[in-house]
């Protein structure tokens, strides 16, 4: 029996289902193929910012105690998160109180006031959060690898904005992004766990009005060479926290599970490469992995690491090296072996809930334009063959490496010839 099951509403939103009969609870998300590479420069943050703007209140619920207080009074959980390609809200309850859930949910994205004093006052806690951020660097290097691979257009940006951008919002900047983009093709909703009965009514009661339009596509990314392969945030630390990699593949290309098990080889585990050899061997780092990241039409596989300030140089040498080694040699049997139990491994543990088995067929859905089903993901790493995990090394980590650090350093030429290991 297929896991998940696809339907549409009168006007085309579309609505994903995981019956997970055994649980006494359901999530209930609305999901929107929008996040921060769909902004103008002027309304860089704007997607998130709007995300925290929907739990401020709406003209049924006019605050933010008013809402909060009808999800408290049922046991239930609410939040969202702001990607860049992709924005999510949902409630997580039991299961007889779902209708209740979905009421809130969709006043809160259809119905939001966007008070104008509500918008002032949230502008410094973006801030404060923006703050936070820039003062995690173990999180913040993130940012720097996709400003250095991307540079100045959306996938370059920051999610959270600027402070300029932030400070300069109002309430015109949020409903013209919102007219924009928050339309049902763009929208698919789900539900995970106990669904009950009559989930498909009430939902075309709560959104059928919603009228469709077309809403375009953002501008698609463009890849630069040019300059320093080589990114420094400059700040004092007692620890330098480091990206190195390169550009790899987008949602759904043929080698997504082959650049999987690359990335698991490399930096998968307290037994991969990465692990065995900057931590356990040298001492270089408490924290090191690799994984890839894809978008419509980019992405990166890197990895990345906190390592000590006085070994820097070894620690990046370190990593290149073990880059370059899964291109120049071929993954032996039994390591590949383990890397793909690891992996699938991993993906059943994530779908042991229904909140995370939806939210999986969510990203595929809105994503990829697919649900696939979790046997599908087994099947494809599968089918991985050791030939293929060398022909995507090659393909992507034979070509010129970057860096991008965060630490007390100013020259990014120090670094690299570094990356000529």
């Amino acid at each position: 029996m297929p896991t998940f099951a696809r339907t549409e509403l009168s006007n085309g939103t579309r609505v994903l289902t995981a019956s997970l009969p055994h649980a006494q609870s359901v999530s209930c998300f609305v999901m929107l193929a929008a996040g921060s590479r769909y902004e103008r420069r002027e309304e860089s943050g704007i997607a998130h910012f709007a995300e925290h703007m929907f739990f401020k209140g709406t003209e049924r619920r006019p605050t933010a105690r008013d809402i909060a207080t009808e999800i408290d009074a049922i046991g239930g959980e609410f939040n969202a998160f702001t990607g860049k390609e992709l924005t999510g809200y949902y409630v997580k309850c039991a299961a007889e109180t779902r209708d209740v859930a979905l009421d809130v949910l969709v006043d809160m994205l259809r119905n939001s006031r966007f008070d104008a004093d509500e918008i002032e006052r949230e502008k410094g806690v973006i801030v404060e959060e923006m703050n936070m951020y820039a003062d995690t660097p173990r999180s913040y290097v993130g940012n720097v690898w996709e400003q250095h691979v991307y540079g100045d257009q959306p996938l370059g940006w920051d999610i959270i904005g600027t402070e300029e951008t932030i400070r300069a919002a109002n309430r015109d900047t949020f409903l013209g992004y919102l007219e924009r983009w928050y339309k049902p093709e763009r929208m698919v909703v789900g539900l995970g766990g106990k669904l009950g009965d009559d989930h498909l009514e009430r939902l075309e009661e709560l959104l059928g009005s919603l009228d469709p339009a077309e809403t375009g596509v953002p501008e698609p990314v463009v890849l630069s060479r040019n300059g320093s392969p080589v990114r420094v945030h400059t700040k004092q630390s007692d620890q330098a926290h480091v990206v190195i990699g390169a550009p790899s593949y987008p949602h759904g290309h043929p080698d997504r599970y082959a650049v999987q098990l690359l990335s698991t080889v490399l930096g998968g585990g307290m037994s991969s490469r990465l692990f065995t050899e900057v931590r356990e061997q040298r001492g270089l780092a408490y924290y090191v992995y690799c994984a890839n990241n894809s978008y419509a039409d980019a992405g990166t596989l890197a990895a990345q690491a906190g390592v000590d300030l006085t070994r820097i140089d070894e620690a990046v040498e370190t990593i290149v090296t073990e880059l370059r080694r899964a291109v120049a040699e071929p993954v032996p049997a039994e390591e590949l072996e383990k890397a793909r139990a690891f992996a699938k491994g991993r993906f059943v543990l994530g779908l042991e809930s229904p909140h995370a088995t939806i939210m999986f067929g969510l990203r595929r859905e809105l994503l990829e334009g697919q649900a696939v089903e979790p046997e599908e993901v087994l099947a494809g790493l599968d089918a991985v063959t050791g030939e293929d995990v060398t022909r995507v090394a090659e393909d992507i980590l034979g070509q010129d490496l970057r860096l991008a650090l965060i630490g007390p350093f100013d020259d990014p030429a120090r670094f690299e010839p570094l990356l000529a290991a």
